[in-house]
């Protein structure tokens, strides 16, 4: 028989024949340790008939047998395993590690057979109490060498206690989305918890790699105390990703600096926050101002499970406050794009501001022939009426066909291709839109006839361009939209065009990969052009 003692004879693993355990840095791992070099699943071990096979599950940095990297190797009596940074050797027993007790059933008990084998034993029982919060765990001061305030007679109730503390921390940490409420919530429960003088967390900016400062406190409100973190200190635990305690931080050689000195720190904390794929976020740092030698080894090794269930807490609050601006971004965009664009552009880095350049676009214009003196004879309802319902389905062909609505102009609609987003067969699609929209109005208008309700024609122009793409407007309102010389000869065009007719210029016409039956018509002399516009009538 084996089992595994840490080189630093700190801890020990006992093994059973068969029993699969978990090595990791979660507190709900079987073999918790709690070192930022371990990985939450970080390997698995199991006692064999030969030895200790040690699998390693993806970690981060790493398993090792004798100082070689492993993915699995068999382990026997003297061999060191070394977990990330942490080492175990293997030592040989010649008593079986102790099994759990088997609490025996009742005498009316009869096993049930739903879900398993018939005849199943209940191996142990564990009380389940109901939830009573933090501050029905710890108490006003800490008791012993420990800053932790938790009240306990032995060891195994004070680490009952400590894991239902992290677990209630847990608990309320997650119901805070946003960042900032969230930070200041794992600042008073450190408070509450640990018997410190300051707490500050600083998180890590992804493009300077400098920390930042986002909160910190004095238990006893004095403002400048709380304002600088020794940055010896932080940048070492963020840097070799190591907690640090340190019991006289002022006189302690490896964090010799002035900001140490100016601020007489005694005593000091910090453990990195480590979020998934081992990537850094932060530092959590706690300090004692007046007295040394006042942490001890369990204050450290808290305050690492501590950072762990703030780390995970910060990854959580970044991603609803991701999820909840693209879905704002999206709800604002969809209204002008299509949904799958309105999807891309929300997952853009600097979604919302959407670049302002000139680019060639297309431009798609279409609006009722005669509708001013059709709505003559309608009552305001049934034009608004009609309207709606027009809109309703032609932008659903623009958005059906990748474009962009840019406005309603009255009776008109005002679209693009090729801004914000670019299409390879933008022009193609444009044109399949005006196709597609004619072909849905024949439809609105056979209903409207059943109804006897006015029916309606449209004439449709489309530009090719360069035009100014961007936000225009003022502080209070903007609009993306786009100015151009190809805008006003589209919807000069788009006056020229016939009843349900779609006319096309030169340019967009040379765009088209996919070219549709066309009929060339006399150049067309539109209002600010001094030569006549070459156009085409697309055939349907």
């Amino acid at each position: 028989m084996f089992k595994l003692l840490s080189t630093s004879g700190e801890q020990s693993i006992d093994l059973q024949l068969g029993r699969k355990l978990v090595v990791g840095r979660a507190v709900t791992s079987d073999v918790p340790i709690y070192d930022p070099t371990i990985s939450r699943r970080h390997a698995e071990i199991v006692l064999t008939e030969s030895g200790v096979r040690v699998t390693d599950l993806g970690s981060s940095n790493g398993t090792f047998l004798n100082g070689a990297k492993i993915t699995e190797a068999d382990a026997g009596a003297n061999d060191v395993v070394t977990f990330g940074k942490v080492a175990f050797r293997v030592k040989e027993v010649t008593a079986p590690a102790p099994r759990p007790q088997v609490v025996p059933p009742p005498a009316d008990f009869k096993p049930s057979t739903k879900g398993g084998a018939a005849g199943g034993t209940i191996v142990r029982q564990l009380p389940v109490s109901v939830s009573g919060g933090v501050p029905a765990i710890v108490i006003d001061e800490p008791q012993g060498a420990s800053h932790l305030k938790v009240k306990a007679d032995n060891l195994e109730e004070r680490r009952e206690k400590k894991l239902s503390l992290l677990l209630e921390v847990s608990k309320e940490l997650s119901k805070q989305q946003e960042l900032d409420r969230l930070l200041d919530k794992v600042v008073d429960f450190t408070f509450q918890i640990m018997n410190v003088d300051r707490v500050s967390i600083l998180l890590l900016d992804g493009k300077s790699n400098e920390l930042v400062p986002r909160i910190s406190k004095s238990r006893t409100g004095d403002a400048s105390a709380a304002k600088h973190v020794p940055q010896s200190i932080a940048r070492k635990a963020v840097e070799e990703r190591v907690a640090i305690l340190s019991d006289n931080a002022a006189a302690d050689e490896r964090f010799k600096g002035k900001s140490i000195l100016i601020q007489s720190v005694r005593s000091a904390m910090c453990t990195p926050l480590m979020g998934s794929d081992s990537k850094v976020l932060g530092i959590l740092y706690v300090d004692n101002l007046t007295a040394t030698h006042s942490f001890a080894d369990e204050d450290l090794e808290f305050l690492i499970a501590f950072g762990g269930l703030t780390a995970v807490a910060i990854e959580n609050s970044q991603l609803s406050e991701r999820i909840r601006r693209e879905a704002l971004v999206r709800s604002n965009f969809e209204r002008y794009f299509s949904p799958n664009i309105a999807q891309v552009i929300a997952q853009q880095q600097d979604a919302g501001r959407l670049p302002s350049e000139k680019r060639p676009v297309v431009v798609f214009f279409s609006d009722i022939r005669g509708f001013t003196p059709m709505s003559e004879t309608m009552s305001p309802d049934e034009i608004a009426r009609l309207l709606t319902e027009y809109f309703t389905e032609m932008v659903d062909k623009v958005f059906e066909f990748g474009g962009t609505l840019d406005k309603f102009m009255g009776d008109a609609i005002m679209a693009l291709w090729g801004a914000p987003i670019v299409h390879e067969d933008d022009a193609d699609r444009a044109v399949q839109c005006a196709i597609a929209q004619l072909a849905e109005l024949e439809k609105l208008n056979l209903k409207w006839k059943q109804e006897g309700r006015t029916e309606v024609q449209i004439g449709i122009a489309i530009n090719f361009g360069e035009v100014f793409a961007g936000n225009i407007g003022s502080d209070r309102r903007l609009e993306y939209t786009v100015i151009g010389d190809a805008v006003n000869t589209a919807y000069r065009l788009c006056g020229k065009a016939g009843p349900n007719e779609i006319l096309i210029s030169e340019p967009f016409y040379q765009q088209l990969k996919k070219k549709p039956a066309v009929e060339a018509l006399e150049p067309i002399q539109v209002k600010g052009k001094a030569k006549k516009v070459p156009v085409y009538r697309v055939k349907r």
